[in-house]
């Protein structure tokens, strides 16, 4: 509840100010959300693929090492 809340806070103070704002400033905005929403497609691509990897324990990291 409390996240909902603090959600509803910021939309409130964001519309407030894009309401004052130039228009370059609100086409900055969209470019950031943009950037934004793409390195979070990248992020879940490389963790997707991460999950695929083999892992190895924690004493075979060490037995590499001192290889």
């Amino acid at each position: 509840m409390e996240t909902t809340t603090k959600i509803q806070e910021l939309l409130k103070a964001i519309n407030q100010r894009l309401e004052q704002a130039y228009e370059d400033t609100l086409e900055d905005v969209i470019e950031l959300l943009d950037i934004r929403k793409a390195e979070d497609k990248e992020d879940i691509k490389a963790f997707e693929e991460a999950k695929n990897e083999p892992t190895i324990t924690w004493e075979q990291y060490k037995q590499e090492l001192e290889s």
